[in-house]
């Protein structure tokens, strides 16, 4: 089973059409992937259904790289009891 890092680039690759070979757990949505505020709420909705978890969407639009999205999915995983 992939990571969760894997995952998330994966998703990540999916809603914004990128190569996820080229995305970094250093990279920012925004400034890095150019993520728009749209495709920053998609990517919330789309982490939520491929994990199965409910996340905060204030805090999960406050998260700025891939790296920072992959360690809060995990938290928010082991508080909801879902396996990651």
């Amino acid at each position: 089973m992939a990571s969760v890092q894997e995952r998330v680039i994966a998703v990540t690759a999916r809603v914004l059409g990128l190569d996820p070979a080229k995305i970094k757990p250093e990279h920012a949505f925004t400034v890095d992937l150019g993520a728009e505020s749209v495709q920053s709420v998609e990517l919330v909705a789309m982490f939520e259904e491929e994990f199965g978890i409910e996340m905060d969407e204030d805090e999960a639009l406050s998260v700025q790289t891939v790296g920072e999205a992959a360690e809060y999915i995990a938290k928010v995983c082991r508080e909801q009891g879902v396996e990651a």
